[in-house]
């Protein structure tokens, strides 16, 4: 294996930070013109009408512009971000027909889980070289066998230059994973409780993932505070889900983790 000067373990699938409580922040955007347009402080503080699209000093300001963004070219340069037809090529060149045939994803169907694909860091020797070649992390979760499989890209030759394995490494849990735990436990006995949470806020059943918003949290066993049937949590992956109902409120499914590797859902002890 080849030395990096450090190796991700796979992109969090768009924007896989956890929501667990509901803190809100409220960004204001202010456009030229119209800032204190309607209202200007006199010395004495008294207020006088100011003219709309006019600045202080009673000069013309041009409107906000809203710029497009710049076209996104099919390569990338230097450590430039991969571009999605970098990332769509090299997670294709990754998965080889080996790979394929002796995987599994997360629904039980042939082929490993994609749980990203990175940039790769460059080589120890390679840092600060502009003309260095670019290279990307394609990271898999083989569910057959609970292996993190890592391979990594050569850009410009497409080839897999890297693989690598791991065992009891769990990254961050890609969007076809939290359906997957969702769809698990709305079958299971123990969604009932997110089922009727689910209904006493719109009125609806709840009988797909679709229907909810998910965040969701890699689990792992800690001895004493589960159920035995969770004790190979962070070998298997587990997932707590912190579900939302669509345009409405958090449902609290805390207590509840769901085993992906052996699809079971079991309740954590209290």
């Amino acid at each position: 294996m080849r030395s990096r000067v450090h190796r991700h373990l796979g992109k969090v699938v768009a924007g896989t930070a956890v929501a667990v409580a509901g803190t809100a922040v409220m960004i204001g955007i202010t456009l030229p013109g119209t800032a204190g347009a309607d209202d200007t402080r006199t010395g004495a503080g008294r207020s006088v009408p100011q003219e709309a699209g006019a600045d202080g000093a009673g000069r013309a300001v041009a409107p906000g512009v809203v710029e497009q963004a710049p076209a996104e070219g099919e390569k990338g340069t230097g450590r430039d971000p991969l571009t999605d037809d970098e990332t769509e090529r090299v997670a294709k060149i990754a998965l080889s027909r080996q790979l394929f045939r002796s995987s599994e994803g997360v629904d039980g169907e042939r082929g490993p889980q994609l749980l990203g694909v990175d940039l790769a860091e460059p080589e120890a020797d390679e840092v600060g070289d502009p003309a260095a070649p670019r290279r990307a992390d394609v990271t898999f979760y083989d569910y057959r066998d609970d292996t993190l499989v890592t391979r990594t890209v050569e850009l410009g030759t497409g080839k897999v230059v890297d693989t690598a394995t791991q065992r009891g490494v769990q990254p961050p849990l890609s969007l076809a994973e939290k359906a997957e735990a969702a769809a698990l436990l709305i079958a299971d006995p123990l969604g009932a409780d997110l089922k009727a949470d689910y209904k006493d806020a719109t009125g609806r059943p709840l009988t797909s993932p679709d229907q909810l918003r998910l965040s969701g949290a890699v689990y792992r066993a800690a001895p004493g505070a589960q159920p035995a049937a969770l004790d190979r949590c962070g070998e298997h992956r587990c997932v707590r889900l912190f579900p939302k109902v669509k345009n409405g409120p958090w449902v609290d499914a805390r207590s509840i983790v769901i085993d992906l590797s052996a699809r079971k859902v079991a309740r954590l002890d209290h």
